[in-house]
């Protein structure tokens, strides 16, 4: 036979679409051409393929071979497709039986010896693999990740010729089931809130802001706890589904440094330095690829030192925070992320970041507090829900025993409990309310209105600040375990939208 088919899968962003690997074993002079958009990693494969063919101990055709990465029009890029097309020169070849491929779909890059390696998106092609209905064979480096999809899923091998001989049945169980390993949501200890001294106002924002789902920005001096609070937030949400583990780990598995099981059901924390452009935020490359915004689904961005951070960049996070997910637009192609994160900023009062401290240290003029604090922009500001100004601790806190702290277990059930509220009410988290479900499920009392009404007149609100001030109400309610907004919930909301000037 001279022809001979081979299913792989590319990676798009997070999709793993089909590839059929065509191969044609000709007349003439001996050559190797690779056609079907092949970026030149893949273009490079041909002598690799050709070394692990011959120290697999099988023979390289010495023929004009012709391989089709088809569909024509999808890019093709890395190593990934070095294992299925090994495999369909073998059988075109003879040297295995093709019909043997048909019930597989192979991805992995090979060394010179033969060897299998590891690739990106190994997850996200074993369920796509999975949904058509075959089972993916790839290399063991990516096997612990494949297992996520269900046991029966992938198959496993260290070595081409392993997958070869499994295929010509000269050979049993050489590939194998992977094994998930001890992935649990437990196998690593998130910061728990107990450790943070004092602060009360702070962990009530905190726990605030994981009930509801909204995002907040923490403005103190320094020293004041503001990054120890913003790592202790991932603890205090609830559990991830296993649905949403999965997408968590997909996207991990498309970045470069890939997923590691050892974090499985864990909600990811971001904190990039202020050194960060916007194509590291939102993602993109002429390949796109996940920024810290997807990175951060499903769980905390958090942004440290915020007014250092350049304003373009900061604005590029003004849509995702509406919207939940980004799209990456580039002449080639197209990509689609998801980026639903809970943003979390600190920042100092001022550039010494000792505004109004009693010993007088701060001697910033007027004049460089507006142009530290008119680095962020008033419409990023406005999508912030919470605005926390964050007191020093002080030297008795400081020194006695931390007794009166709760753990994060402890604040999560609340959370938990005003989450199954929201749901009750048909609503994923009460950040997400639409204008139609905020004048359904957020309408105030009679004297919380007047409240709202006075604080609309003084805080001169923007429509999105009044929406916000009920949503966070809102989740205030919910932890109390009241089905109306009072005027207590709306007081409590409204001071979470004044910013100390110092």
């Amino acid at each position: 036979m001279a022809l001979a088919s081979v299913h792989s899968r590319a990676q798009t962003g997070l999709a793993a679409p089909a590839v059929v690997v065509e191969v044609d074993l000709a007349g003439g002079l001996p050559a190797l051409a690779i056609v079907g958009l092949p970026e030149t990693e893949v273009k490079e494969s041909k002598d690799r393929v050709r070394a692990a063919i011959a120290n697999s101990g099988y023979q390289f055709p010495m023929r004009r071979i012709t391989v089709n990465l088809a569909p024509a029009d999808l890019p093709k890029e890395g190593g990934r497709f070095d294992l299925a097309i090994a495999l369909g020169i073998l059988a075109a070849s003879g040297q295995i039986p093709a019909k043997a491929l048909a019930d597989y779909e192979f991805l992995g890059e090979l060394s010179l010896s033969g060897a299998l390696r590891g690739v990106r998106g190994a997850l996200p092609a074993t369920l796509a693999a999975s949904e058509a209905g075959r089972r993916l064979i790839l290399p063991e480096d990516n096997g612990a990740e494949a297992a996520l999809a269900g046991p029966d899923s992938a198959r496993v091998a260290g070595h081409l010729a392993d997958v070869a001989g499994q295929l010509a049945g000269s050979v049993e169980t050489l590939w194998h089931t992977p094994e998930a390993g001890a992935a649990t949501a437990e196998s690593a200890s998130a910061p728990d809130l107990m450790d943070v001294r004092g602060q009360p106002q702070a962990k009530r924002a905190l726990e605030i802001a994981a009930a509801g789902g909204h995002s907040l920005l923490m403005i103190g001096p320094p020293g004041a706890g503001k990054t120890m609070l913003a790592s202790r937030l991932p603890g205090l949400l609830p559990p991830m589904s296993h649905a949403q583990s999965l997408e968590v780990a997909a996207i991990a598995s498309i970045s470069q440094g890939g997923f590691d099981t050892q974090h499985w059901g864990q909600r990811p924390f971001r904190a990039p330095h202020h050194t960060a452009s916007g194509v590291a935020l939102v993602g993109g490359g002429s390949t796109p690829r996940p920024g810290e915004i997807t990175l951060a689904h499903r769980g905390v961005l958090f942004l440290d030192e915020l007014p250092e951070f350049d304003r373009k960049v900061l604005e590029v996070l003004r849509e995702p925070l509406e919207s939940g997910h980004i799209v990456i637009s580039r002449a080639a192609r197209q990509s689609e992320f998801p980026a639903a994160f809970q943003f979390v900023a600190a920042m100092n009062p001022c550039p010494c970041g000792y505004l109004g401290d009693a010993s007088g240290r701060c001697h910033c003029t007027p004049e460089r507090i507006e142009r530290y604090r008119g680095r962020i922009s008033g419409p990023l500001l406005d999508r912030i829900d919470m605005h926390l100004n964050v007191a020093p601790i002080t030297k008795k806190v400081l020194m006695e025993p931390n007794i009166e702290s709760e753990r994060s277990s402890i604040v999560q059930e609340r959370v938990i409990g005003a989450r199954s509220q929201a749901e009750g009410r048909g609503q994923t988290s009460n950040a997400a309310l639409t204008a139609a479900e905020i004048d359904v499920h957020c309408q105030p009392g009679p004297e919380a209105s007047r409240l709202l009404e006075r604080a609309i007149d003084q805080l001169g609100l923007s429509a999105r600040g009044y929406h916000r001030i009920l949503r966070v109400a809102r989740t205030i309610a919910d932890l109390a375990g009241r089905e109306a907004i009072a005027a207590p919930d709306i007081a409590e909301a409204i001071g979470f939208r004044q910013l100390d000037r110092g």
